[in-house]
This record gives C-alpha cells, structure tokens and sequence, in this order.
C-alpha cells in the first residue's frame, strides 16, 4: 500500500479558566497558578531584600526567615484582598483598576508592616530588630512595596496589550482567509437550479436556500460556529451536489451522538474538506464513488474525518485541493495555537483527511 502522509500543528487558544472579564489586564489572583507564581516572586524578592541587607554568614538564613515570612504574609493577604475584590477591579478603567490595586497592596503591606513591628518589639532577640527608627523601617517598606508594585502593574498592562494586539491580529487573518472561501460549485448550482426551476420547483427553492445559507456563512464575521452548524452546512452544501451528481454521490455520515453539537470551533472547516473530496473524488470518476465523513470525539478532542475514493492517475484533477487545505490548517494555526492536528493520508483507493481539534477548558 502506498502510503504518504502530512501532518500539521497548530496552536490555540485554549483559554485560561477564569471568572475576570476579558478587558481586564489584571490576572484573575484566584486561580492556583496565579498564586503559585505571586509566592514564587515574593520569596525571589526576600532573597533580594535580605542579600541587599548585607547580613553576616551566620546571621544571613535566621535574616532570610523572617524576611521571608513578612513579604509571604504580605504577598497571600494581597492575593487575597484581590481575588475577592476581582470583579470590582475588573469593571474599572485601567488607570483607575491600577491605582486601587496599588492602594490595596500598600495598604497591606502597611498593615503588616506594622504588626511586624509590634511583634520584634516582643521578641527577645534584639538582631531580629528593623535597623533604625520604627518611622524608617515603615518608609522603607512602603517605598519598596510602591516601586514593586508599579514594576509589576506596568509589566501585566504591557502583557495584556501585547496579547490583545495579537488576538486583534489573529481574528484579522481568520476573517480574512475566510472571505477568501468562495465554493467552486456556483455556476454549477446555479445551472442546476436553473434547471429545476420548471420541473421540480420545490427542489430548486430548497436548493436556493441551502446555497444561501453556504453563503451567508461564507460572509460572515464571525470567528467560530457550533459543530452543529459546520454538520448543518456540509449537509447542505451535499444536498445541492446531488442534485447534480444524482446517484453518482454517495455519502456515509458517521457522527456520534454523544458530540456536543453547540461546541464552538473555527467556522467553515468541515464545508470545504467535503468539497474537495468532491471535487477530486467523485467527479472524476464515471460512476462516481462514496465519501464518508465521521465526526467523533473524547472529553480531550474533536476528530473530524473526510475520505474519498481516488480517481485513476490520468483522470485526476490538478492539486487544487491544497489550496482549501492549507487555508484551513492556517486558519486553525490561529485559532488553537499548536494543539490541532491536521492529516492527510494517501492509500492505494482512498484518500483521508483527519483533523483532531482540542477542547478548549471553561
């Protein structure tokens, strides 16, 4: 068996679970990996604190300790005030979000700062102490909570802007790559239709109204339809091609009914892969053939599988299938991000196209 296979990655945006608004470029501090990263950078930072200090050898762990314990407590008590108060802070303006973020982290940090000052006044280890006044000690925390604080609200609107000119551009290219798709198949429906008018009207109006709505979804702005909607199109989209192919167009669908029909995914994915197989599978051949499409998938994926029978070498149309498919895996390059596969597969009578979509996390 001859067999040449190509598969194609891509990668998507499989977004973050989280109850903040989209607009928002503060991260949503509920989350676990929010907070992992929130103690992570807070223990780097009384590493900093406490080399900055300059503690003897002996001196520098029993130093780090402490340092430690104030900036977590610090660091927990703001990620808390901010997972409660996430969607107050999300429905602000940015500038304003920012300065009430900052105000909450100061504002801890005070208060911790000075219940750590009450707490070395009990303890019997003058080493332990803040070096110089109980006013400077106060000054200096808050300075460094400020500073801190700043850095890192500029750096997740940086974040946050860059990410969003990306998904701008990102949904730019889909809809641009999806108003190139324009079905080979008008002029023929069209004729058919024609046909139809005078002696099967009926047939010809349903043929209008499938062919309407291929192109009102061809048109639209939208980034994504359901998988019910993909299966409702590529079922008309068929319907029209037999009223020309007659019994030379054979189709086996195969979709399990456990798929989740209202699932979203990139629009016009299934349409143009049944087209093809078409096209460069049924057309070409007298007595035509069978495709078969099978939508199926797991609590991890989507598989969508479109075979064709293969036409005899000299029969065979140019490979002007390729083009319908790389617009299709650009297009889910941008809308997953490296987790789609794309496959297509070349055996000795069939050729097969997978693609196997990921399910995205709520």
């Amino acid at each position: 068996m001859n067999r040449a296979s190509r598969t194609t990655r891509s990668s998507s945006p499989a977004p973050a679970a989280t109850d903040t608004p989209a607009g928002s470029f503060l991260p949503n501090f509920c989350e676990s990996h929010t907070l992992f990263l929130v103690v992570l950078i807070a223990q780097l930072l009384a590493f900093i604190l406490t080399l900055a200090r300059g503690a003897s050898p002996e001196g520098f762990w029993v130093s780090l300790a402490f340092t430690s314990l104030f900036v977590q407590w610090v660091a927990l008590g703001t990620v808390l005030v901010l997972c409660l108060s996430r969607r107050r802070l999300a429905a602000l303006p940015p500038l304003r979000a920012a300065l009430a973020t900052a105000l909450i982290v100061i504002s801890i940090t005070g208060v911790f700062a000075l219940t750590a000052l009450w707490i070395s006044g009990t303890l019997p280890f003058p080493s332990m102490r803040p070096s110089g006044t109980q006013l400077e000690f106060l000054g200096r925390t808050l300075g460094i909570s400020a500073i801190v604080t700043a850095i890192a609200l500029r750096y997740l609107y940086v974040q946050h802007q860059w990410k969003s000119n990306v998904e701008a551009e990102a949904r730019s290219r889909i809809q641009a790559l999806q108003a190139r798709i324009r079905p080979h198949f008008l002029f023929n429906s069209m004729n058919t239709i024609a046909a139809l008018t005078r002696t099967r009207p009926e047939a010809a109006e349903t043929a209008v109204e499938d062919l309407a709505d291929l192109f009102r979804a061809t048109l639209s702005d939208r980034d994504s339809l359901t998988v019910g909607e993909e299966l409702d199109l590529a079922r008309r989209y068929v319907r029209i091609e037999a009223l020309r192919l007659g019994d030379r167009l054979r189709v086996d669908w195969q979709v399990d009914e456990s798929l989740p029909m209202d699932y979203p995914m990139p629009g016009l994915v299934l349409q143009p892969l049944v087209e093809n197989a078409i096209y460069h599978g049924i057309e070409p051949l007298t007595d035509g053939g069978e495709i078969t499409i099978v939508l199926s998938g797991d609590a991890d994926n989507i598989r969508i599988e479109v075979s064709n029978p293969l036409a005899p070498p000299r029969n065979r149309k140019r490979a002007g299938n390729r083009v319908a498919q790389e617009n299709i895996r650009q297009r889910l390059d941008l809308a997953f991000r490296g987790e789609a596969r794309m496959e297509t597969i070349e055996e000795a009578d069939r050729y097969r196209v997978t693609l196997v979509l990921p399910r995205r996390r709520d």
